[in-house]
């Protein structure tokens, strides 16, 4: 069993972003720079976007995050990111989700202008993205592929399925799978709430991918042997045992899935950083694209 390290790879993936800026830098060339947009408190979403900043601090990057207040309104958000969009020293842009309840979350990511969406989640860049174009891809899914590429993973010719239809994971990953790339050419299924006979769809599978949100729903019962497993559910469970109350748990368990994986993500430490790495790598395209 071979664990998919992401926090390894995503140091890696810095290290080299890190030395193309140093480049850049050196041809007198246009420092990328990376803005973040948060509205209110949420801890979650605080955290996610102060790591986003110190990512940006390690490879060199310019930063700007726009801290608003919860009580913004969405004329108020949307004038931001108009601002944001007409800023030629702005490379990209993220809008952090989720967003307060009386801000329309859809017409926030139509605002991102396609040039600047480096979160992919654009109609503009989702349509690229389908019909194989240059584009940017979502941070996850493009973590994803990454992983899968660096540890030269087979991906050609197998049985992946797709727990999870969402826009931001699911349904990328069905794309990029069966596209004809490196960590491509696969034949997908992708599973969701609807499906019947789920365990019988997954024991015929070479590849999991889960992202349902529902912690360690895949157990090893649900797998073949040599199956190659991709966890990128992260949920906090409730643990008296551990010094801060709770510990983080994958949508797979990971003590009776892994024993029958060839290759498997950890939670923490898989997926999660390998996102942080992609942003920054679509920044930096951003800014190459100028």
């Amino acid at each position: 069993m071979t664990l998919l390290d992401g926090k390894k790879t995503s140091q890696d993936i810095k290290q080299e972003i890190a030395e193309a800026v140093q480049k850049l830098k050196a041809k007198n060339k246009k420092t990328p720079h990376l803005a973040a947009v948060l509205v209110g408190t949420d801890g979650a979403s605080m955290t996610y976007v102060g790591a986003k900043v110190k990512a940006c601090e390690l490879v060199g990057f310019n930063s700007t995050l726009i801290d608003l207040p919860e009580e913004t309104t969405e004329t108020e958000l949307l004038n931001e990111i108009k601002a944001l969009n007409e800023n030629n020293d702005i490379d990209g842009f993220i809008v952090q989700l989720p967003l307060p309840k009386h801000i329309d979350e859809q017409k926030v990511l139509m605002a991102v202008h396609p040039d600047k969406d480096v979160d992919g989640f654009h109609p503009t860049n989702v349509g690229k993205m389908a019909l194989d174009l240059p584009t940017f891809l979502p941070a996850t899914p493009f973590g994803i592929m990454e992983l899968l590429e660096r540890y030269k993973v087979p991906t050609s010719g197998k049985n992946v399925v797709v727990i999870g239809r969402s826009h931001i994971v699911g349904r990328p990953m069905s794309i990029l799978m069966s596209q004809k790339r490196a960590a491509g050419d696969a034949t997908v299924t992708v599973a969701h709430s609807r499906t019947q006979n789920l365990s019988k769809i997954t024991k015929d599978a070479d590849i999991i991918i889960a992202a349902l949100g529902i912690p360690e729903f895949l157990t090893g019962d649900m797998v073949k042997d040599g199956v190659t497993i991709i966890d990128v559910g992260i949920t906090r469970l409730e643990d008296a045992t551990k010094k801060r109350g709770y510990r983080l748990a994958g949508d797979v368990h990971f003590e009776s899935a892994s024993k029958k994986s060839e290759f498997i993500t950890p939670v923490p430490g898989g997926v999660g950083p390998m996102t942080i790495a992609m942003l920054l790598q679509n920044t930096l395209l951003a800014c190459s694209r100028k």
